[in-house]
């Protein structure tokens, strides 16, 4: 249920609410606008129905939310969206974000040549992987714990706050002391466990669509991290597999209209995963932002060919801030400003 207050309505009466709702055993999520305060009610449907909220002083109306996602529901912002502040930088709403990095991190030199060249671009934020979700068990997993000494110093050196991967509760603790934002990868979409841990960690989540996965498949993954109490979580298209075989995934574009529609959350793109292949990763980005993706994800490189992993999918670090300016200019078609600077 979505509980509407007036705009008259005192935070006593929001609080008296609040109470009412948690009394039967329900969750109450506030979310308060510039003008209203909608109070979202998960829990048992007939129990929060029998409260008689509807007559309550301050309550302006009762809406249920047919949707199954409710917290990511754009029904429970009524008109607002969700906007993210990490360390200064904004993501969601009128604030574009170009988050761009390394697929992983590999040295210290290829590191911080790698958050310097991106942060003179115009990056907002730096990412790199210290844990590597791999095809092949024989394969570069990543530095671990020395990755993420690594991603603190170019975080240190550059001002640039981290988002980096987690795939296994036990590493939480350390990747929380470093990362700004928490990204979770699409083999992790539906780790349903791992979903709930990052929730109570309290720190932005950056969630990345399924190989396979439908929207409200992804939209009910974001539910596991919101109704733990953390509201900051962004939506990631990362392409999808289709029966196309010319590149590496299919970059469903339509979901950033769609997911707009039925969510409030911020919605990212990464063009570097879908593509495969770094000719093809400008352009998905430039079509991305137009349509009002609310930032990318983009894999840069200093020596691309010389990469452990992903490395044709890399742009090369060089060329960097001239495709962040036609991104910046793509993202601007569609209302949007670039979100590079601490406010």
């Amino acid at each position: 249920m979505m509980i509407v207050m007036k705009p008259t309505a005192t935070e006593e009466q929001v609080q008296a609410v609040i109470a009412r709702i948690e009394s039967c055993g329900a969750r109450a999520h506030p979310s308060r606008g510039e003008e209203v305060t909608v109070i979202g009610a998960i829990g048992d449907r007939e129990h929060v129905a029998r409260l008689g909220l509807e007559g309550h002083d301050g309550v302006e109306q009762v809406v249920p939310i047919l949707k199954p996602f409710k917290l990511s529901s754009a029904q429970l912002k009524v008109g607002d969206r969700t906007v993210i502040e990490v360390d200064g930088r904004r993501i969601g709403g009128e604030h574009f974000s170009l988050i761009a990095g390394p697929c992983t991190v590999e040295s210290r030199d290829q590191t911080l040549t790698a958050a310097r060249m991106v942060a003179a671009g115009g990056a907002s934020l730096f990412r790199g992987g210290a844990y590597k979700p791999r095809s092949s068990p024989y394969s570069f997993q990543g530095l671990g714990q020395e990755g993420l000494r690594l991603l603190a110093e170019a975080k240190a050196e550059t001002g640039l706050p981290i988002v980096t991967e987690l795939m296994d509760a036990r590493d939480l603790e350390p990747v929380v002391e470093v990362a700004d934002v928490i990204q979770l990868g699409a083999r992790n979409m539906q780790n349903y466990a791992l979903l709930a841990e990052v929730g109570r960690a309290g720190l932005p989540v950056l969630l990345k669509r399924g190989l396979s996965a439908t929207l409200e498949e992804l939209l009910m993954a974001a539910e596991y991290i919101l109704k733990e109490g953390n509201p900051n979580v962004m939506l990631c298209e990362r392409g999808i597999r289709t029966f196309e075989t010319a590149y590496r995934f299919t970059l469903d574009l339509t979901a950033i209209p769609v997911l707009k529609e039925l969510s409030h959350l911020p919605v990212i793109v990464d063009p570097s995963h879908a593509a495969g292949r770094r000719t093809l990763v400008e352009p998905l980005s430039l079509a991305a932002a137009a349509a009002g993706a609310d930032g990318i994800i983009v894999e840069v490189h200093p020596e691309p060919d010389e990469a452990i992993c992903d490395g044709p999918q890399q742009l090369r670090a060089d060329g960097f801030a001239e495709y962040a300016e036609k991104v910046e200019r793509a993202a601007a078609v569609a209302g949007k400003v670039l979100s590079n600077e601490t406010a």
